[in-house]
């Protein structure tokens, strides 16, 4: 984004990052500031050498680079405290400090009130839970009572009654309570966490763009689409979810020392142990969990490198090595995954070792109590099952507080936006408003650095008047500060000196949304908002006296502007005319209908100055005409600054300003500038000549239909109606004959899209669920008798909880009899035999468990690794189509392979296991409850659905919050990240109140919709938390009707009641262990789909012919091409180029014209649409594809070079084993071995990520070693040298001249010095080429190719 208007200058400062991706533009630069210098950050620092020795090549630019310092304390430090005042405001932001208390900073009073009346819901949630032991105990009790004959049966039943009353109304207190208490807490969460948005919104809407500079829109809609969600999560159900669980803790223990404190606190061990359990394992995991997601990081920053640079390691085929190096890291990654997941199998084990451990304490601690006479067994179990409860609640503490610590952090981020005051802010209503507006704007010593590049000096000392009423041109090269003063003027910036003048009032004193109400500026890429073309030209009436207006009156002053801008006609012949959806920033619209629209919303409002910054240059000559005719309507009358890169349009200017490097070089009027015969008449002079050998509308025409025609012939056999064109005039956008568009059969979408057709279009593939398995399955088959194992082990788990039934069961009733002399010796011996079976019972559940965790997390970790290992391999078997897709960029793959292939694990046999426990627990627990007692097994098996369905539904509601609370916001989010993204065009428009307005109503919406469906899903979660207690009731209500009528014995009840009852929920429970199968079988859809997509050119095949030699003589035959991704764009349209073996040819062109295409062609990344490429007479497509490549080197723009070693980046060039010998010969070759040998670690040298500790000249030179070890036949130099600057330039150019030798060369070139040795240059233009020479006949010529070299030489300027 701030690429369209900042000036495109190169960033010097040598921080790594600065150095990994050096600015696109640099070329425009001619700062000496080679990234070779000592890391310094000096003004503008030169070299102090003076310039080396032309024959000491290979030592200019060998110095090392210190592993640059972070520099980022104080990027202003070089410069004078005025200016770089000026500069810290427009960047500062405050760091605020945050607590708890601020997360609620936009509470209403409301919202407090419904907080504290859900606190207490929440907390009166949590003390029902340790109640229902009390009951449980007194039931015990009535019963024993009753067995020993000390109640009547009237008095049993209505005791009974009473207490399974007390369960019902347990279970509707609890009902009431979680319901209010989560209704509440998502309420509140989101209106707050809205106030939140909307406040982050508006502060958005009034920081200034040096703001957004520096933060970028990316990080700025992260904060309001993720960051957010963070807050919200940490304010909302969670709160209630820890208050409930502090609750129930408390309550819990409250019970257990009011029943019987001894017991009580002799059970507080089960607390202590759980907390080390848990506290060991999570930190453990945790620890583990760090360098498992570090180990994984390398792998991935390897991957990222990789598909970032997937040109190059197709054109090297170097896929193979690349993908071992990523694997080596997996490996790592996966022992520490085994660690991580073994930890959570063993942590697991260990709560269930003191879960039955707790059991065999209580009732053998229990028993001597009860044979002292201390305590009777109703108030045991009361004290034992209340600490249980209490102790594993704490366990839901722990993940909560991290989302509270999570929003806290976010919250800083947000809170440091909202509190930032801009220094240039729309939205103050301070200063002054003039009441008439002549328009003669006047700029004075100005000088200007961008605050996001404080070592670039844009404009210095800049003084230009632009007379009322007149137009004022700006040309020059790119970075020599035109577009500057159009933001400037906008007030996008403060300049660091000097000041504008509006009517001689200075600017930064009138009010800046009045101010910016008076201007309109189009820009090079028009932002058009996702709204209809009528609502997007009425945001050019915001802020004047027709933004109250009726509609009927805008609806004409719509259309007038429409006239004006030559839009009217193409928007009235859309199916739905002005109230088109332009979709979102507009890309349904061609790049001249974008921009009339564009026109006609800044001329709508009548504004008395009108900025156009390139409006057409990013137009193609047909439609430039149309708007440039809509352009000089529009600037009639009005103070009018134009900057254009072809001259041809600002011939008319009142007054043409010719700028470079920041000053003004020349300035009047077209005719008085071209007598002076100074820079501007060579530019001109030269474009008029290149002007000559364009093609004309009806070539172009011409052209196209043949284009066309050859689409249509490769696509299908389809005979084509001569189209019924008449005769056209040229003012004719071809776009816009819409209605005749959508009569044709073939219209100009579908020739391309039959082209495209041609390559068909992957259908998304249904796969069965069954297939899906089979491919996870297969992934793991090496280990099926480790998997085997595990299953067995997973039976064992699932058959622990019977097994604990019978013993609860035997140790009620063998601890139920009454107790006299005779009976102690009994109960003593009984309750020591039946603890024991619980010590015996918590060892092999805690072998069991741990035994199935460490292998199945073996066997899921190995799943994964291989998943990601194969993906990996799948991608680099893609062809380059493939990358170029939006949906596959480097971040997409990458987070692929992060994501998808761990998600697969869902599927694997974890999932397994957790079922076959989850069977076996409930077939064991039916089986004993029916053999037992088979009346009241009947009965709470019909409640087993509910107590289940409780327990899942319990965990599945709290994931459906999340994921709902992330989903509903997702359409603000993209609005407002739209409107961030486009925060030029809306502060120009001043649209802020609007963007605000409508953000606020769409917030509002959401939140009325998702409050409904929270009132609804609250109502599941609510019933899940207190249907267990009606299925407690009406077990122990029948079961107490059958004892009554001594048709069961105590024990039989307890067996039947607590195994079906507590096998049930502890089923339930288990379902939140098991990982998500919805995602992992959306995930292995995806991975199955990667892996059965076979590319168009495959290097994994065998097929073609073997290649044994090359000559390197080069053919291109009436070569036509389309990027599949943009099939509507044609690239090349009918390429003829021949090149004889050992030749260097040139080829040059504006950018976009085909050149670099001609290479990717070459190396085969791509197939012609039409036409063939032959190399020594054999069409290359009949080759086999890894052979061919081998005999071709590519040196590009941007080097790649891998983390690892020099030595072992060189290496990566080599098809086969080479010796040192070649590899020290390729450096010399490469001028680069002196280098190499003045490090240190000499070819062992760690070059760092993506060659960070390398300078551009030094990687470069590397990169043409590793082209150079392959010892090729042909060599292919994509602008190998645009990104240097001028010293390594020169070095590198040596070396390049150096390997040209004796080679078929092809050298695409920008700098045209660097090329004027070739044999032939071949000057490009829309795909075709228009001339070609040596350099002298070419310029002899004095065309194109002239032109473009007289361009250059006002660059340089110096």
């Amino acid at each position: 984004m701030a690429g369209s208007l900042s000036e495109k200058a190169p960033s010097p400062s040598p921080t790594p990052e600065a150095k990994a991706a050096p600015s696109p533009s640099s070329r425009a630069s001619s700062h000496g500031n080679s990234t070779d210098d000592a890391p310094t950050l000096g003004a503008n620092h030169k070299k102090a050498v003076g310039s080396p020795n032309p024959l000491d090549l290979e030592k200019a630019d060998s110095k090392v680079l210190v592993a640059p310092k972070p520099t980022d304390d104080d990027p202003f430090k070089h410069l004078p405290d005025s200016v770089a005042r000026v500069l810290k405001d427009q960047v500062f932001t405050p760091t605020v400090k945050i607590g708890i208390a601020t997360l609620y900073r936009y509470a209403s009073r409301n919202d407090l009130l419904i907080m504290a009346g859900s606190a207490v819901a929440a907390i009166a949630s949590g003390a029902a839970l340790p109640l229902m032991t009390v009951i449980f105990g007194n039931l015990q009790g009535t019963f024993q009572d009753y067995f020993q004959f000390k109640l009547s049966y009237d008095d049993f039943t209505s005791q009974l009654g009473h207490l399974v009353l007390y369960f019902v109304y347990l279970a509707i207190g609890e009902f009431v309570v979680t319901y209010i208490a989560t209704v509440g807490f998502i309420y509140t969460g989101e209106h707050v966490s809205a106030k939140i948005r909307e406040h982050y919104l508006e502060s958005c809407m009034k920081q200034n763009m040096g703001f957004f500079d520096k933060l970028g829109s990316g990080e700025v809609t992260t904060r309001i689409t993720s960051d957010t969600n963070l807050i919200q999560d940490g304010i909302s159900e969670k709160v209630g979810l820890t208050l409930a669980a502090i609750a129930t803790f408390v309550t819990a223990f409250i019970i257990g020392f009011v029943s019987y404190w001894k017991l009580t606190v002799i059970l507080l061990s089960t607390v202590v142990a759980l907390l080390l359990v848990m506290g060991g394992g999570s930190r453990f995991i945790v620890g583990s969990s760090k360098q498992n997601i570090g180990a994984y990081a390398e792998g991935g920053t390897v991957a990222d490198e990789v598909i970032s640079s997937i040109r190059n390691a197709v054109a090297f085929g170097t896929q193979d090595r690349l993908a071992k190096q990523y694997d080596s890291h997996l490996a790592r990654a996966e022992g520490f995954g085994f660690r991580v997941k073994g930890g959570i199998g063993v942590m697991v084990a260990g709560m269930m070792l003191i879960l039955y451990l707790n059991y065999g304490l209580a009732f053998w601690m229990g028993s001597r109590f009860l044979v002292d006479g201390e305590v009777p067994l109703s108030k045991i179990l009361t004290v034992m099952m209340s600490v249980m409860i209490g102790a594993f609640n704490l366990g839901n503490v722990a993940p909560n507080i991290q989302a509270f610590t999570t929003a806290i952090g976010a919250a800083a981020k947000i809170y440091s936006t909202i509190d930032r005051d801009s220094p240039i802010d729309p939205s103050s209503e301070g200063g002054e408003k003039l009441e008439h507006v002549q328009g003669t704007i006047r700029l004075q010593g100005i000088k200007h650095i961008y605050p996001s590049r404080p070592e670039v000096v844009v404009m210095d000392d800049v003084s230009l008047v632009i007379p009322a009423g007149k137009t004022t041109a700006l040309v020059g090269a790119s970075g020599s500060g035109k577009s500057t003063i159009v933001g400037l003027v906008e007030r996008f910036y403060s300049p660091v000196e000097g000041s504008i003048y509006l009517d001689d009032v200075d600017i930064s004193t009138l009010n800046l949304r009045w101010l910016r109400q008076q201007i309109a500026l189009v820009s090079q890429e028009p932002t058009l908002f996702g709204t209809t073309i009528y609502e997007n030209i009425r945001h050019g009436l915001i802020g004047t006296k027709w933004e109250g207006e009726s509609p009927e009156k805008q609806q004409e002053l719509i259309h007038e502007a429409a006239r004006k801008a030559n839009a009217h006609d193409f928007v009235s012949s859309l199916p739905e005319g002005y109230q088109t959806n332009v979709g979102e920033r507009g890309f349904l619209l061609s790049g001249g209908q974008k921009q009339r629209i564009a026109i006609a919303r800044a001329i709508v409002s009548d504004p008395k100055i009108l900025l156009l910054d390139e409006a057409t240059s990013a137009l193609d000559t047909k439609s430039e005409g149309v708007v440039q005719a809509a352009l000089e309507v529009a600037s009639e009358g009005r103070t009018t600054i134009t900057i254009a890169h072809r001259l041809s349009t600002i011939k008319d200017a009142h007054n043409i300003v010719v700028m470079s490097q920041g000053r003004i070089v020349e300035q009047g009027t077209h005719n008085e500038l071209v007598e002076r015969r100074g820079a501007y008449y060579n530019l001109v002079t030269a474009q008029a000549i290149a002007a000559v050998n364009e093609m004309t509308a009806e070539e172009q025409e011409a052209l196209d239909s043949k284009e066309e025609e050859l689409l249509i012939r490769k696509a299908s056999t389809q005979n084509k109606q001569p189209e019924t064109g008449g005769a056209a005039s040229y003012a004719d956008d071809p776009d816009d004959n819409i209605a005749a568009k959508l009569n044709r059969s073939t219209t100009q979408k579908s020739i391309s899209s039959m082209a495209a057709a041609g390559r068909q279009k992957e259908e998304p593939v249904k796969y069965s669920l069954w297939t899906l398995i089979k491919l996870i399955a297969s992934f793991n088959k090496e280990e099926w008798k480790l998997m085997s194992i595990a299953l067995i082990f997973s039976i064992i788990c699932g058959l622990g909880n019977p097994t604990q039934a019978v013993f609860f069961a035997k140790l009620i009733s063998s601890l139920g009899v009454p107790i006299n002399d005779q009976t102690i010796p009994q109960i003593q011996s009984d309750a020591s035999f039946w603890s024991l079976m619980y010590l015996m019972l918590a060892i092999v559940m805690f072998i069991a468990f741990a035994t199935q965790g460490i292998i199945f997390a073996k066997c899921s970790e190995r799943l994964v690794h291989r998943v990601r290992d194969l993906s990996f391999r799948t991608m680099l078997r893609q062809d380059v189509e493939f990358f170029d897709r939006d949906e596959n960029s480097a971040g997409a793959l990458t987070s692929f392979l992060g994501t998808e292939a761990t998600q697969v694990a869902g599927l694997s046999g974890v999932t397994l296991g957790t079922l076959l426990m989850v069977t076996t627990t409930l077939i064991a627990a039916c089986t004993v409850a029916l053999a037992l007692g088979w009346k009241l097994a009947l009965v709470c098996i019909a409640t087993m659905p509910i107590v289940i369905g409780c327990g899942f539904f319990r965990f599945w509601m709290l994931a459906h919050y999340q994921r709902r609370s992330k989903r509903a916001y997702a359409g603000s989010a993209s609005f407002a990240s739209e409107a961030i993204t486009g925060i030029r065009t809306v502060a120009s428009l001043t649209r802020e109140e609007d963007v605000l307005r409508q953000y606020k109503e769409s917030l509002a919406i959401q939140q009325r919709a998702s409050l409904k469906s929270v009132l609804k899903s609250s109502t599941l979660y609510a019933a899940s938390q207190s249907f267990m207690f009606l299925a407690f009731a009406l077990g122990f209500w029948y079961g107490g009707t059958l004892i009554a009528k001594f048709e069961y014995s105590m024990f039989q009840f307890f067996v039947v009641f607590s195994s079906v009852i507590f096998g049930a929920q502890s089923a339930g429970s288990v379902f939140s262990f098991a990982p998500d199968m919805g995602k992992a079988s959306e995930a292995s859809r995806e991975l199955k789909t990667l892996f059965d997509r076979k590319p168009l050119i495959d290097t994994w095949s065998t097929d073609g012919a073997k290649v044994e030699a090359v000559d390197g003589r080069i053919e291109f035959r009436d070569v036509h091409f389309r990027y599949p991704t943009r099939p509507e764009q044609p690239v090349l349209r009918g390429l003829n180029l021949t090149v004889s073996p050992g030749q260097y040819i040139a080829l040059v062109g504006a950018s976009g014209c085909g050149k670099s295409t001609t290479i990717a062609l070459l190396e085969r990344f791509y197939d012609p649409l039409a036409g063939g490429i032959y190399v020594d007479g054999n069409e290359i497509s009949s080759l086999n594809v890894n052979e061919y490549r081998k005999f071709i080197a590519l040196v590009s723009q941007e080097p790649t070079l891998y983390q690892g070693t020099i030595k072992d980046n060189i290496l990566l060039g080599a098809p086969h084993e080479v010796s040192d010998e070649q590899v020290e010969f390729a450096c010399k070759e490469a001028n680069i071995y002196d280098f190499i040998l003045s490090m240190p670690d000499g070819f062992n040298t760690v070059v760092g990520s993506k060659g960070a500790l390398l300078s551009g000249g030094q990687k470069q030179r590397i990169a043409i070693a590793r082209a150079l070890v392959r010892d090729p036949k042909i060599l292919l130099l994509d602008e190998a040298t645009s990104a240097l600057d001028s010293e390594s330039e020169h070095i590198v150019q040596a070396a390049l001249d150096k390997a040209a030798k004796g080679r078929t060369t092809i050298a695409v070139a920008h700098r045209l010095s660097t090329i004027q040795k070739a044999d032939i240059i071949y000057v490009f233009d829309q795909g075709r080429i228009v001339e070609h020479g040596t350099h002298t006949e070419l310029m002899r010529k004095n065309g194109r190719y002239s032109e473009l070299v007289n361009l250059q030489s006002l660059q340089k300027n110096r």
